[in-house]
């Protein structure tokens, strides 16, 4: 009887492991997979706002921030660059009228390279453009970062790189005659490179105040 059980235990834990394994294929998360299953049954359209990144994007109450119910948030808790090309055909199903992107301080993160961000970002640039002609592209700089909340240190440790990189991404958006925001100049505390502990409780998410701040930045170019 107690073999039986034994055995079943096991079963149950390598069927555990084996899902496990399934839902983070390609190297995405459970979460990931979650709300790109939610995104996927919602309807779009070429009236719609799309704000596409990560966890940064995904934690602002865009539509509620602009009082816009054009604007969609799909941004996604730990998304990188090549997360965004897997999920991409669900944003520009719609061929919305326009796209906010910010993504790449996870693939840092993840030891990818400034120049892979690059290169990544510029396919999501000609996906969209070749799927979604008439979409108007804005491609935002990644936020500064500050370790000295001891939080995030996989991210905080290439904070330095942060503005070159984002100079890189302001040449491959005029390269491909689309919108470059820079947001890191409104963020980051004069002199340094850290996000300015104003607008941070852990050194890479937003707090309320930071929402506020670049929600204002964005109005020009939501309402040009």
């Amino acid at each position: 009887m107690r073999s039986l059980q034994k055995q079943s235990i096991l079963f149950f834990l390598v069927l555990a492991f084996a899902n496990s394994l399934i839902a983070q294929n390609g190297n995405h998360s459970t979460f990931y997979y979650q709300r790109v299953s939610l995104f996927e049954n919602l309807p779009t359209s070429n009236e719609d706002i799309i704000f596409l990144g990560n966890s940064i994007t995904n934690g602002g109450e865009w539509a509620e921030l602009l009082n816009d119910k054009r604007i969609k948030n799909r941004g996604i808790s730990g998304d990188v660059c090549t997360g965004v090309l897997d999920r991409l055909h669900s944003i520009v199903a719609g061929e919305p009228a326009k796209i906010f992107l910010l993504i790449g301080i996870n693939d840092l993160g993840r030891g990818s390279m400034p120049d892979s961000v690059v290169h990544k970002t510029g396919e999501i640039i000609e996906r969209i453009q070749k799927e979604s002609p008439n979409t108007s592209i804005y491609i935002q700089s990644i936020l500064p970062v500050n370790e000295s909340f001891g939080m995030f240190k996989g991210h905080t440790q290439h904070k330095d790189i942060i503005k070159p990189l984002n100079n890189k991404l302001k040449c491959l958006a005029n390269k491909k005659g689309v919108e470059f925001i820079d947001l890191y100049s409104h963020f980051v505390t004069p002199g340094t490179s850290n996000l300015d502990p104003l607008y941070t409780n852990d050194g890479l998410h937003l707090m309320g105040e930071g929402y506020i701040k670049w929600t204002e930045i964005l109005k020009p170019y939501i309402y040009d």
